[in-house]
């Protein structure tokens, strides 16, 4: 069955099935008695079951059915919601994203069973007395009866399907009229009967369906249905295809001897039953069009009848919101649209500006017109990109949860502004950061209980994840209640490592010791575990961060708690940006970064510790003078006041000194993608109206 096109579908509906499954369990727990909890996981499992059984994944397939059905005693008050229940549930999960991850990465679940899992979910079951679960998995053979009683016995065969029997009856293959019967709660029956047939199809030619193919892909038909099979196979085996479909309630067969059952197979019976019974018996191989919901049934290719009606399967997306999905490759082509937009309209304020067309009122109106054009679809576009970090932080609580019971502390996680929104790019790439942000926490800064209760804490930890906006950026903080960081420790493990000199530590400030828990494999945890002390995860949350234009930072309080603020833009893709000269080189530096515009005369210039400073407004600010970084001849003489553009990072500020300011201008930002990585302070390129290149660069690095 080719379901290969559905993939990318079915990946985004379990994501959020697996999501929306996670945060009803943690209320679960809380809530043991709530009903509607209960129902809605319900439904989750089932639908996750019912997709995982129509794209062919039997593994997930047997492993959420067996979850539905604890869920079903649950809500029928056979079984009460136990912590051991809990914990196993999330098991299942765990074991559900495994697949999921198998899937996205192979197109396959994988090999593992979950064996113990569906075992102990059975023991649930057990437990409560239900043993209705396990008729289910009765022997086929079981299903056997004779064909006296049966539903095939009545089927008039015409004489083109008489003989089609008759001739593979001498070839040696065998004759099986088998009926399905769906389960009464089924949603989709002609989904689930299209599966059957595509089973008993692997196995063998199907002569006859009653009602016809057509009728049961329209799901004009009751619960059940009846086939004529050509094989090879044994019946237990068809039997056994049939019902390892999902929402299959019971599967009866039997042989079939023309010899002894001419009598309901006369001209006269064959001319009774409906026309269309004569399409529906193509012979010797029998494609009878296997059933499918009318509603995603499509135009199937003549010469694979079978593999076009596998392809015609989705899982159905129900309407809630009247969300759409939008693939981000399309959108990443609308900015670029607009991004060549914004650069022809850059090109005529260039062309006027050269030309000194101002007397040419019309030719104004059209940049003004241009320009508010390309201003509103960038606005727009920017809209669809952006999506709330919600889509990140929700799998948080289960995490903290989970860490709760390995680390033996208790702790709360509170969240909020999870409706904050971020450019989609930037939302893929942060979960990672917040997650070992959030693990230190736990681990590292929150104490055990006897030591809270010592310093007057409440027992229960307490962890914070707030997002908001500020201006043209947004910041995450995380922070705990817990022991903050011990500066003296970090001092003498960095003097122990060797990063910093007894001579140096002694002149570091509290600040200046707790960055360098940044630095790569530092770590103070005096023993490794499976949840830190490897020295992996800050150096990790301060690379990816800058990567995307970002900065954290840490502040600390020794005995009452830590905090790590991340500081991201809004978007990676347009800025405003101030345009400025250095040489004969123009550059561009974002006014997210930027606070003031500045005239320093040279007497004001200060040494200290043999750096440049000025005075600034009670402030002592530190210069660069960006032609010594960028390595060009300045333009200006040393006696000419200096034009200093004044940046500032977290609390930090800098001066950067340059030659010639052009404006304030909207750019669109250009990856330069590996070709100058080491070169920290350039983020990218922007394209100029006249076409010349500037490249733009990063205050934070330079600071």
């Amino acid at each position: 069955m080719d379901v290969s096109q559905y993939l990318e579908i079915f990946l985004d509906e379990t994501k959020e099935h697996l999501q929306n499954l996670n945060t009803r369990i943690l209320e679960l727990e809380a809530d043991p008695e709530g009903e509607d909890t209960v129902n809605e996981i319900f439904r989750a499992a089932h639908s996750l079951k019912g997709m995982a059984g129509t794209m062919g994944y039997k593994r997930m397939q047997n492993l959420t059915h067996d979850m539905e059905n604890v869920f079903s005693e649950v809500r029928n008050g056979n079984i009460k919601v136990q912590p051991e229940m809990i914990d196993v549930l999330f098991q299942c999960l765990d074991a559900l994203e495994e697949y999921t991850d198998n899937i996205q990465n192979t197109a396959d679940e994988g090999t593992n069973d979950n064996e113990g899992l569906i075992r102990q979910l059975n023991d649930i079951m057990n437990g409560s007395g239900a043993d209705g679960a396990k008729e289910e998995s009765a022997p086929a053979a079981s299903a056997v009866v004779s064909s006296d009683a049966a539903k095939w016995d009545s089927i008039a065969l015409d004489e083109s399907q008489i003989n089609v029997i008759k001739e593979a009856q001498k070839q040696g293959k065998k004759v099986y009229g088998i009926n399905v019967v769906i389960q009464e709660n089924c949603i989709l029956k002609a989904a689930r009967a299209f599966l059957v047939f595509k089973a008993v199809e692997e196995m063998g030619e199907i002569i006859v369906s009653e009602p016809s193919a057509q009728n049961v892909e329209d799901e004009k038909f009751d619960r059940d249905f009846t086939l004529i099979v050509l094989t090879d196979a044994e019946l237990e085996d068809l039997i056994t295809a049939s019902e390892s479909v999902s929402e299959i309630e019971k599967v009866n067969g039997a042989p079939i001897e023309l010899e002894n059952n001419d009598s309901r197979k006369t001209e006269a019976a064959a001319k009774a039953e409906p026309e269309e019974k004569a399409a529906e018996t193509p012979a010797p191989v029998a494609n009878a069009a296997a059933p499918v919901p009318a509603a995603t049934a499509a135009p199937a290719a003549a010469a694979e009848p079978a593999k076009a009606d596998a392809k015609k399967q989705a899982p159905a997306k129900p309407v809630v919101n009247r969300t759409v999905r939008v693939d981000i490759e399309k959108l990443d082509s609308l900015m670029n649209l607009v991004s060549e937009l914004i650069i022809a309209k850059n090109s005529l304020v260039s062309a006027s500006s050269q030309e000194q067309t101002n007397t040419s009122s019309a030719f104004n109106e059209h940049v003004e017109y241009l320009e508010q054009v390309t201003t509103s679809l960038h606005e727009s576009v920017m809209k669809v990109r952006m999506v709330p970090i919600e889509n990140v932080v929700n799998k948080f609580p289960r995490m903290i949860r989970d860490l709760s019971k390995k680390l033996g502390k208790k702790m709360e996680l509170y969240m909020s502004g999870e409706e904050t929104e971020l450019d989609r790019t930037v939302v893929d790439e942060i979960g990672d950061p917040l997650m070992h942000l959030l693990r230190n926490a736990a681990d590292h800064g929150l104490e055990s209980a006897e030591v809270r209760a010592e310093r007057g804490k409440s027992a229960v930890g307490s962890i914070f994840l707030d997002a908001y906006q500020d201006g043209n950026t947004v910041v995450i903080e995380v922070r705990d209640d817990g022991n903050g960081i011990d500066s003296e420790a970090v001092k003498n493990k960095a003097i122990e490592r060797g990063t910093i000199t007894p001579e140096q530590a002694a002149s570091m400030t509290d600040k200046e010791i707790n960055n360098l828990l940044f630095l790569p494999s530092f770590s103070t945890a005096k023993q490794v575990t499976d949840v830190s002390g490897r020295g992996v995860g800050l150096d990790v949350v301060k690379s990816k961060i800058e990567s995307l234009s970002g900065e954290v930072e840490v502040k600390s309080k020794l005995g009452e708690g830590s905090t790590w603020t991340i500081r991201l833009p809004l978007t990676l893709a347009i800025i405003q940006a101030l345009m400025v000269v250095v040489g004969n080189e123009k550059y561009a530096i974002s006014l997210g970064s930027i606070q003031t515009l500045e005239d320093i005369s040279p007497s004001d210039i200060k040494l200290v510790q043999n750096k440049e400073v000025i005075y600034l407004r009670g402030a002592v600010t530190p210069l660069i003078r960006l032609n010594e970084v960028l390595g060009v001849e300045s333009k200006k003489s040393p006696d000419e006041n200096l034009i200093v553009v004044i940046v500032k990072k977290g609390d930090k500020m800098a001066g950067l000194v340059i030659d010639e300011l052009i404006g304030q201008q909207e750019i669109v930002i250009k990856s330069l993608g590996r070709y100058i990585r080491q070169c920290k302070f350039i983020s990218g390129a922007t394209i100029l109206g006249d076409g010349e290149i500037a490249l733009i660069l990063d205050a934070n690095v330079l600071i």
